[in-house]
């Protein structure tokens, strides 16, 4: 897991726990932690006691929000850092308009996800 830097911490708005997150989604901690180990949230170390952190945006009420999994695969696979997907994940963006995070958590992933195949070109 990676400690963020404060650019990064500016950029998010809102944090969670593992514990908040399992608490939401309704499973025990070592699931979510497994989720974060197959990549399906990103993590990092944040805080006096460099808890692990996931955004509160990617959680949508008891569940990962929709297209997350996906567009943080392709921007992996694009060579990206957790911190590098962070900051574009929550950079906005005046051509979706909002953040790629606000529109994921919209239902409008099909966007994002076209957005993050172009960076690889």
């Amino acid at each position: 897991m990676t400690e963020i830097d404060t650019k990064i911490d500016a950029l998010v708005p809102a944090w969670l726990t593992l514990p908040d997150i399992a608490e939401k989604l309704g499973v025990e901690v070592t699931r979510v932690r497994q989720l974060v180990k197959d990549g399906q949230l990103i993590a990092v170390r944040r805080g006096e006691n460099r808890a692990l952190h996931v955004p509160a945006a990617f959680i949508d009420g008891d569940k990962v929000v929709k297209g997350l999994s996906g567009t943080l695969t392709l921007l992996r696979d694009d060579g990206f850092t957790v911190e590098e997907m962070l900051e574009w994940l929550f950079t906005p963006d005046p051509t979706l308009p909002g953040t790629p995070a606000q529109a994921l958590s919209e239902n409008r992933g099909t966007e994002v996800k076209r957005r993050a195949q172009a960076l690889a070109v």
